[in-house]
Formats: structure tokens, C-alpha cells, sequence
């Protein structure tokens, strides 16, 4: 039986994308996300932010580049990966990283800069899925 392992999430980007190339030469993109919750404890409202670390690779890292910047509203989609780091004291850590194979820029620049609707959605894909226009992600 096969496996599937896929997670979905839309926020906004917390800083630009910091794009670089591996030593192989191909490029990554990385950029954070901020999901925001909203809960109610006791007639107390309280909102928390989540937040994800985002890598795009290939062509895809090359569109991220162009297209997003902080404070955008993106839809991300990918897997998660565990990336072993150790801190500044020596200890071993672990963090979570959303290997993205789709995202989609949901709101325009027009809307992010002057509050007005305006511009269709960016989307980019990972290499060689095909796009298709009647797809929604959500």
C-alpha cells in the first residue's frame, strides 16, 4: 500500500526570500511563513502564530524569488523534512521545514499595497507537473 505524507498551510511570508545555489549548482529558495490561530479560552480571546521555514527548489526557487515578498498571503504545499542542526552551545537539534512542491501567491500587490482587489493569483509548481487551471488548491 503506498504512503502519503502532505502538508498544507496559508500565511503570511514573514521575510523576503533568500535565494542560493547548491554547490551542484541548482538553485533554493527560502522564505518563513506566519499561520495565525484563534482560540477562545474561557470568553478569552487569544491569537498564536505558527511559524514555518519554506524551501523551494529548481525553477521554482527561481519564480519564489520573484514573486514573493514579506507580508504576502501564500498557500504553500509540500512535505515536511527534519533537518538536524547543531546551536551555537554544541547541542543537537531538530527542525521542520516545509519542502514545498506547489505554492500559490493568493493575494496581488495591488491588494498588499493599497487594499484593492486586482491581479489573478501567482502560482508555481515543482518541475514537470503540469498546471491545471480549473486545479484549486483548497
Amino acid at each position: 500500500m503506498a504512503s502519503m505524507a502532505k502538508i498544507q498551510i496559508i500565511g503570511n511570508v514573514g521575510r523576503d526570500p533568500e535565494m542560493r545555489m547548491t554547490p551542484q549548482g541548482r538553485p533554493v529558495c527560502d522564505f518563513s511563513v506566519a499561520v495565525n490561530r484563534v482560540s477562545n479560552s474561557g470568553g478569552e480571546r487569544s491569537e498564536q502564530t505558527d511559524w514555518y521555514r519554506v524551501s523551494c527548489w529548481g525553477k521554482q526557487a527561481e519564480t519564489a524569488q520573484q514573486i514573493i515578498q514579506k507580508g504576502r498571503l501564500v498557500y504553500v504545499e509540500g512535505r515536511l523534512q527534519n533537518r538536524p542542526w547543531t546551536d551555537r552551545e554544541g547541542k543537537e537539534r531538530t527542525s521542520l521545514e516545509i519542502i514545498a512542491n506547489n505554492f500559490q501567491v493568493l493575494d496581488s500587490r495591488r491588494d498588499r499595497d493599497a487594499g484593492m482587489g486586482g491581479e489573478a493569483p501567482q502560482q508555481a509548481r515543482a518541475e514537470g507537473e503540469k498546471f491545471d487551471p480549473d486545479e484549486i488548491p483548497f
